[in-house]
């Protein structure tokens, strides 16, 4: 890699946000050579090299500026910054984009049957977690005092063990929760993937590639659920149809040839489209009705 000109972004090398952070690049354009099981990807298009490592690790690769670039959920970010904070240290990592991938929480859970009458319940227990220092900045804001039982994994089990009376997980659909027989009951923190960048200046050269991934980043965030759709319609019932339009902005009416009395709507509507609203467009009269998804847009 040269450290001059070529863009360093460290991405999960396995787990939930891999998939995800692989496939924004990739619709952001970047062709990645990677050999199986090889830690670094060499961008053949754009001079941007992808490291492959532990997410824990990311927010560390970022600061010190061994990466340009991390892709990263808030929640390692939060956690790192906050142990950081409690040993005298400041993060100086600097978050770029909330992405629209990687959606989870880190809960409170217990045992199914037991009462939890709200946060102040806390007091006195024990609670597991992987995330000490999230839970502990939890607690002392309501200032809570529990103990916090800090495990590497398996914190689902611990209430099971007789290591804790609850626990503080990541949760994503609630299955692994359910199948351990335990409750959701308070979410501590709302996660999601972020891109992070170096406190470090980047070169000029550098910083122009960093620029132009972050316009193609957010013309992909712009655009996910969105749909272009085209229809014919009366004039007449340009205002209804205006309103069914979920989340348009003023959609583009261009005459019908040979039909004085009709148009063609054009539109990029930023929600979901679902069967109700093509109905619902007909009904107000319009026909010929396409939907088409939307790759990519710049503002």
């Amino acid at each position: 890699m040269d450290k001059e000109t070529r863009l360093r972004l460290a991405v999960q090398k396995s787990g939930r946000l891999t998939d995800p952070s692989l496939d924004l690049l990739n619709r952001c354009g970047l062709k990645l050579s990677r050999g199986k099981d090889q830690l670094l990807g060499f961008g053949e298009n754009m001079p941007l090299d992808v490291l492959f490592v532990r997410d824990d690790d990311i927010p560390d690769l970022v600061q010190e500026d061994v990466c340009d670039l991390g892709l990263v959920g808030l929640n390692v970010l939060e956690e790192r910054r906050l142990e950081m904070e409690a040993r005298g240290a400041k993060a100086s990592f600097q978050t770029l984009r909330t992405l629209d991938f990687g959606r989870c929480r880190l809960s409170l859970a217990v045992p199914e049957g037991t009462t939890f009458e709200g946060p102040a319940s806390l007091s006195g227990k024990r609670i597991a977690t992987t995330y000490p220092y999230t839970l502990a900045h939890y607690l002392r804001e309501r200032n809570i005092k529990a103990e916090i039982v800090t495990l590497s994994g398996a914190v689902e089990i611990a209430p099971r063990l007789g290591r804790a009376d609850l626990i503080c997980d990541l949760v994503s659909t609630g299955s692994t929760l359910q199948a351990n027989h335990l409750v959701e009951v308070e979410t501590v923190l709302q996660s999601h993937a972020v891109l992070i960048r170096t406190p470090v200046p980047l070169p000029a050269i550098k910083n122009e590639w960093a620029e132009r991934l972050l316009m193609r980043i957010d013309g992909v965030e712009q655009v996910k659920e969105s749909k272009y759709i085209m229809l014919h319609a009366p004039r007449a019932a340009l205002p209804a149809i205006r309103k069914l339009l979920p989340g348009s902005e003023s959609p583009t009416i261009i005459p019908l040839e040979g039909s004085p009395e009709r148009v063609v709507v054009h539109a990029v509507c930023r929600e979901n489209v679902f069967w109700e609203t093509l109905e619902s467009l007909k009904k107000a009269g319009a026909s010929a009705v396409l939907v088409l998804p939307v790759e990519k847009m710049l503002a």
